[in-house]
């Protein structure tokens, strides 16, 4: 693994959270995105390398509307960034670690992604990410 990609934040309201994440970090957010597939909404902002995404449900059955309903909004995962993630799973699966998708998947930003069961990792979902060539 490189380095700590970004930090994602489970959100009720980008329209409420985004202001608050501006003033809070002093950085202006520089991206929003909806990522289908996944049922969300990102915005993302830059503190040095790493980066913030909040991620908001666009549906009340989502993972995220889930994880809110569950545990209330906070952090949500970690994103490792990796230089081959095909090869990074399967190291990890080698280790014993369970992936929750068996191939990388689109995420937000360009990227490819993979999630390692929070069961594996003391608690704190873990993403893996790449960038799409």
């Amino acid at each position: 693994m490189q380095k700590v990609e970004h930090i994602g934040i489970a959100v009720k309201n980008l329209d409420t959270a985004v202001p608050l994440f501006e003033k809070l970090l002093n950085s202006l957010c520089y991206k929003t995105e909806l990522v289908e597939n996944e049922k969300v909404n990102t915005a993302f902002f830059k503190q040095g390398e790493t980066k913030i995404e909040l991620l908001e449900s666009t549906d009340p059955d989502g993972v995220i509307a889930r994880f809110i309903e569950k545990k209330g909004e906070g952090l949500h995962h970690i994103a490792f960034a990796v230089a081959n993630i095909e090869e990074e799973m399967e190291r990890l699966k080698k280790e014993g670690f369970v992936l929750l998708n068996e191939k990388p998947k689109p995420g937000a930003d360009n990227k490819l992604v993979c999630f390692l069961h929070p069961k594996h990792t003391n608690g704190v979902l873990i993403e893996l990410c790449m960038d799409r060539k």
